[in-house]
């Protein structure tokens, strides 16, 4: 079957991804009916909203953490399934929710699953990619968060017109909608092998040489197989004989921590991009340009399908040819004087008497932000952070990774961003400008390696001792590396 069930099967795991960004992004429709505002008392600037959306990132906070004991005790395969149970409830409570405290346990159970399979998605698809096409398989994942993004605005800008005696359809079909993808993904996941690797890892070696077969044989390839088999095998053999259990090893083996720090950064970076705060209330962005109502909507929706198309170009044609550290610096750079020109335009606008020209100044900007992002950011966080992970703390270290990096950043900004643009107003970009200059771009600069086209095992030899020199040389396979990590290692 090779590449196309490779591809086939990284789609359906990211359905997982689908309902990260149609979580995410539902809520920036909802929070926008004025029936659901009159229901639950409140509006756009106030702290409940924060608490909605943050107790959404707080649930996937948690969700992550989890991830790192489920996916070494029971798979990566079945930790996707557990998380699309969980989203399943999720969804019926938010659907439901008669009162305040149902809707925040909802988005908290909601975040929880998201949690969960945000981080073993893209783990389950790196150990299964081939090498030379791991950002465009990885780089599903967030396709498929873009392409939940504009789902779940379509789907609330068509509920926003149910008026009279369905006002509360405006917001509790699309909150219901979250249903339908984790159905299908508890029903379809268990007909997908398990990850290659990890059946490697609880000695189920027969099994392992079938998925890599199914996965990577082409006819031509047998050879490249069998290297990848024997390598396989032999670094999770050595590493297991010298792995303790639970989470201190990560903080204690000196290369395995600088790992985790680096898996661990590209996550706040991520954040601190300032996108997820402008998928969350993109809608009080628009507000404060003079676009209000069905329009904001409109725009919203539209956002929401520039970026998916952005990050499937960059995904099929670029990410694998130009690595990771180069669109990560200069998509910082760009999204840096993106937000810079947000905020000078926004310092312009008259808010009693908007500016036509000013308005769609500031609607081209905040789409430049996502173009930028889904060309560097968006889909080499995700990519950067499951390949760079060892075998023996993959699973910690990526739910590590994911819920403090990820999610406990995300949940500051969300509850911290209604109040924040209120108060602060073109001001508030001014944030993430500051720390992408001072701390990201240093950073990636100084400290990012490039692991384009390498395996999961060739990646060990970046970051020093393969498996801390415990297995033979002649499996060191240095003269394979790409020319650009041959040059960086000896550096």
């Amino acid at each position: 079957m090779g590449k196309a069930f490779n591809i086939c099967l990284a789609v359906f795991a990211a359905t997982g991804s689908f309902l990260f960004g149609y979580d995410s992004g539902v809520m920036t429709d909802v929070i926008a009916s004025h029936n659901f505002l009159e229901f639950f008392n409140t509006n756009t600037g106030s702290p409940i909203i924060g608490a909605i959306n943050s107790t959404f990132s707080g649930g996937a906070v948690f969700g992550s953490l989890m991830g790192g004991l489920t996916m070494d005790r029971y798979g990566r395969r079945k930790t996707i399934m557990i998380g699309a149970l969980i989203a399943l409830v999720g969804a019926i409570l938010q659907a439901a929710a008669q009162n305040l405290a149902m809707i925040l346990v909802g988005r908290i159970v909601a975040g929880w699953a998201v949690g969960l399979m945000s981080m073993s998605v893209p783990v389950y698809q790196s150990e299964c990619a081939h090498p030379k096409i791991r950002g465009l398989i990885v780089g599903l994942s967030q396709q498929m968060i873009g392409v939940g993004f504009i789902i779940s605005t379509w789907v609330g800008y068509g509920s926003s017109f149910a008026g009279g005696g369905l006002g509360q359809f405006q917001w509790r079909f699309p909150l219901a909608f979250q249903a339908i993808p984790a159905l299908i993904l508890v029903c379809g996941i268990m007909f997908f092998p398990e990850s290659p690797r990890h059946l490697m890892e609880i000695d189920r070696e027969d099994e392992a040489m079938r998925v890599l077969r199914k996965l990577h044989f082409d006819g031509t390839n047998d050879d490249w197989i069998q290297r990848e088999f024997h390598e396989i095998k032999t670094t999770i053999a050595a590493e297991k004989a010298i792995t303790v259990p639970g989470w201190r090893i990560m903080f204690t083996v000196p290369q395995w921590r600088t790992r985790l720090m680096h898996g661990v950064a590209v996550q706040v970076f991520t954040q601190f991009t300032g996108i997820n705060v402008i998928g969350y209330y993109q809608t009080q962005m628009y507000n404060a340009l003079g676009i209000t109502g069905n329009r904001a909507l409109l725009v919203a929706g539209i956002y929401n399908c520039v970026g998916p198309l952005a990050n499937l170009v960059f995904i099929v044609f670029i990410i694998d040819r130009v690595g990771r550290r180069r669109p990560l610096l200069w998509g910082t750079v760009a999204i840096i004087i993106a937000l810079i020109c947000e905020s000078a335009i926004n310092s312009r606008i008259d808010k009693e008497n908007p500016n036509h020209a000013l308005s769609i100044g500031g609607v081209f900007f905040l789409f430049c932000v996502t173009v930028i992002f889904s060309w560097s950011w968006g889909p080499i966080s995700w990519t950067y952070m499951a390949e760079i992970m060892p075998m023996p703390i993959r699973a910690r270290g990526n739910a590590f990774a994911t819920g403090i990096g990820n999610w406990l950043v995300s949940t500051f900004w969300s509850q911290l961003s209604p109040m924040a643009l209120k108060a602060l107003d073109w001001k508030f970009y001014f944030l993430f400008v500051a720390f992408d200059i001072v701390v990201t771009l240093p950073i990636v600069f100084f400290f990012f390696k490039e692991t384009k086209q390498l395996s999961l095992e060739e990646i060990d030899l970046l970051f020093g001792e393969r498996s801390l020199g415990t297995l033979p040389n002649d499996l060191h396979k240095e003269d394979n590396l790409h020319p650009e990590q041959t040059e960086e290692k000896t550096a």
